[in-house]
C-alpha cells in the first residue's frame, strides 16, 4: 500500500499523527494499526516532541472499525491482541495527547480517542459505542475507559443502547473536555497543545507517568509513589540551571 494510513506531522515540539482513509472515514484496518504502531514506538523516545495530536483526515476522526477487514488482521498483525496493545500504546506515550474529533467518532474510533489524553471536539461531532448494534464484545478498552471518563452508570447506558450523542452532550457527561465551533476545532487543538509545548516536557512526562500509575494504586499508594519515586528534577530543567537559566 503506498500511501500512508497514518502519517506524522510535526511542527514546533507538537506531533500531528492523522489517520488517512478518509474515504471510508478513517475505519481502522489492520494496516493502520501497523502504521500507528510504528509511530507511537519512535515517539516514545523522541524527546523533541513535547504533545502528540491524533487526528482524522476529512470530515471524520474515525467511524470505527472496518468490520470488512476483520478476515485480514490474522496475518497482517502480531498477535489477536495488537490493535487492543497499540492503544495501550497511545495511552501509555510519554508525552500529553489530544485527540481531535469532528464528524463520526463511533465504536473503535472512540475506543482510540480514548486512549488519549485530552479530547476536543468540533459541535458537529458525533460519539458513540456501537458494539452491541454490531452483536461484537469490546476487547480494544471500552468498558474499561469509558467508565473512567463518565462513571459506570452513564457507561452502561451508553453501551447498552449505542445511543449516538452529540459533542455538546459528549461535553456535559464529561466524554470531552471541549466542545467548539467546526471552524474553531484548529484553533483550539493548536491553543492547547502550545500551552502544553510551553511548559517542561520533562514535568509533563513525569506528571503522565504519575497519574497513569496512580490508576492502578490505592489512593496511599499513589501518594507514597508521588514522595518516594526517584525521579529528580526533569533533564529540561537541569539543562536550564546549568546554563544559568531561570
Amino acid at each position: 500500500m503506498s500511501e500512508q494510513l497514518v502519517s506524522r506531522h510535526d511542527h514546533q515540539g507538537v506531533c500531528t499523527l492523522t489517520l488517512n482513509r478518509p474515504d471510508k472515514l478513517n475505519a481502522l484496518c489492520p494496516q493502520s494499526f501497523v502504521e500507528l504502531r510504528a509511530h507511537l514506538t519512535v515517539l516514545a523516545t523522541d524527546k523533541s516532541i513535547a504533545c502528540v495530536v491524533l487526528a482524522g483526515a476529512g470530515r471524520s476522526f474515525c467511524a470505527g472499525h472496518d468490520l470488512s477487514t476483520i478476515s485480514e488482521e490474522k496475518g497482517a498483525l502480531e498477535g489477536e491482541l495488537f490493535a487492543a496493545e497499540t492503544i495501550d500504546a497511545l495511552e501509555a506515550l510519554p508525552q500529553p495527547t489530544i485527540a481531535r474529533l469532528q464528524g463520526h467518532c463511533f465504536t473503535g474510533g472512540l475506543e482510540l480517542a480514548l486512549g488519549c489524553d485530552i479530547l476536543i471536539a468540533a459541535e458537529s461531532a458525533r460519539l458513540g459505542d456501537t458494539h452491541g448494534q454490531w452483536g461484537l464484545v469490546p476487547v480494544w478498552g471500552m468498558s474499561v475507559r469509558l467508565p473512567l471518563r463518565v462513571g459506570r452508570s452513564m457507561a452502561k447506558e451508553l453501551m447498552f443502547t449505542s445511543r449516538r450523542i452529540s459533542a455538546a452532550d459528549a461535553l456535559q457527561i464529561g466524554l470531552v473536555d471541549h466542545c467548539v465551533a467546526d471552524d474553531q476545532l484548529d484553533a483550539a487543538v493548536g491553543k492547547l497543545a502550545a500551552e502544553i509545548v510551553a511548559n517542561s516536557p520533562g514535568t509533563n512526562r513525569i506528571v503522565k507517568a504519575l497519574l497513569l500509575a496512580a490508576q492502578e494504586q490505592t489512593y496511599q499508594q499513589a501518594l507514597r509513589f508521588e514522595r518516594e519515586c526517584p525521579f529528580g528534577l526533569p533533564e529540561d530543567m537541569q539543562q536550564r540551571m546549568q546554563a544559568g537559566l531561570k
